[in-house]
């Protein structure tokens, strides 16, 4: 772990129980995450894409311990999150908050949006009530809204303007790593934009680093630093953001990215790349590469042996049979011709 790591993922695995029969007893798991590893760097964006259910959101939630790990480590500055009795992950929490897809949904209804954004400092021992309205008032300045906001209820305010209550939820304790859950999905497409732009406004304010999950590709390409994408529960490729969308080597990743719109086609011109089937059951995986039965580039090597995560290039990893072998024609190509 080096000294501009800011959090550290592990071999991180989680499984949720499937219960059935009379007795409700465990006949099998969903493997949602299966040997997930990365590093956040400080102050950077990191972006995880990947289609719906491939475990985006259950990596970020696990790494919060807002739902507990099967196996695995998280480290953030040096300390095992996972091994934190309850008074050290409370006193963690104040580092590491979340931004929540639903903007509505995780606002109490019942609770004027002040007491929302002060809920988390009154947990966390700031017991001096004009302190609390004081830090409530700044944090909802900072993301473009008035001081009276702070008496109006969540059905008063547009989805965009949930939103913004929501970042300065998180940002009311002066966290280090946020967990931006897909913060944009359910925005219109003009209201993206702006809290894509306040986002990165306030990181380089305050120094934040994100861990930004989204199924967007444009979206990730304008705010991260660094892209992972996953696939069925695993990350598949891993590099910086110009290099994964000028030269991905995963044949997923190429394929995301040939569904990526145009905004004048007769000016440039891209090859679809359209995938086969069906995304697998998490329950029951593929054996070997577990994207091989859609893949169109799969071997037989495919579909006995499990790629591993390495990394093939500086700072590009990648999970892919067909691609090592790619990169390593390359290298032996290069090589000959400079001799």
């Amino acid at each position: 772990m080096t000294t501009d790591t800011l959090l550290e993922v592990r071999n991180l695995v989680k499984y949720f129980p499937i219960k059935g029969g009379l007795l409700q007893r465990t006949i099998g798991y969903v493997k949602a995450v299966d040997g997930v590893s990365f590093t956040v760097r400080r102050g950077e964006t990191l972006g995880l894409v990947g289609e719906s259910g491939c475990g985006k959101t259950t990596v970020g939630r696990t790494i919060l311990r807002l739902i507990p790990a099967t196996s695995g480590q998280v480290i953030f500055e040096g300390r095992d999150v996972f091994k934190l009795n309850p008074r050290e992950m409370k006193a963690l929490r104040k580092d590491m908050q979340i931004i929540f897809q639903d903007p509505y949904s995780s606002l109490d209804p019942r609770m004027p949006i002040g007491e929302s954004v002060a809920e988390g400092l009154l947990v966390h021992g700031v017991k001096d009530a004009r302190k609390r309205n004081e830090i409530v008032i700044e944090m909802l300045r900072k993301v473009g809204l008035e001081d009276y906001h702070a008496r109006r209820y969540p059905h008063e305010f547009s989805g965009g303007q949930r939103q913004r209550i929501g970042i300065a939820r998180a940002l009311a304790l002066r966290p280090k790593f946020i967990v931006c859950d897909e913060p944009v999905s359910a925005l219109d497409v003009s209201i993206q934009s702006q809290v894509l732009n306040l986002l990165k406004d306030l990181q380089a304010e305050f120094g934040l680093t994100y861990l930004f999950i989204a199924h967007n590709l444009s979206v990730v390409e304008h705010i991260s630093d660094r892209v992972g994408v996953m696939y069925l529960g695993k990350l598949v490729e891993l590099t910086d953001r110009i290099t994964l969308f000028r030269d991905p080597l995963h044949p997923y990743t190429k394929a995301l990215l040939s569904a990526i719109p145009i905004p004048d086609p007769t000016a440039q011109k891209r090859e679809r790349m359209i995938l086969q089937g069906e995304v697998p059951s998490p329950v029951n995986p593929p054996r070997g590469c577990r994207f091989h039965p859609r893949c169109p580039f799969a071997v037989d090597r495919c579909k006995v042996e499990e790629p591993p995560f390495e990394e093939l290039r500086p700072g590009h990893f990648v999970a892919c049979w067909v691609a090592k072998e790619e990169v390593e024609r390359s290298k032996q190509a290069a090589a000959q011709s400079a001799a």
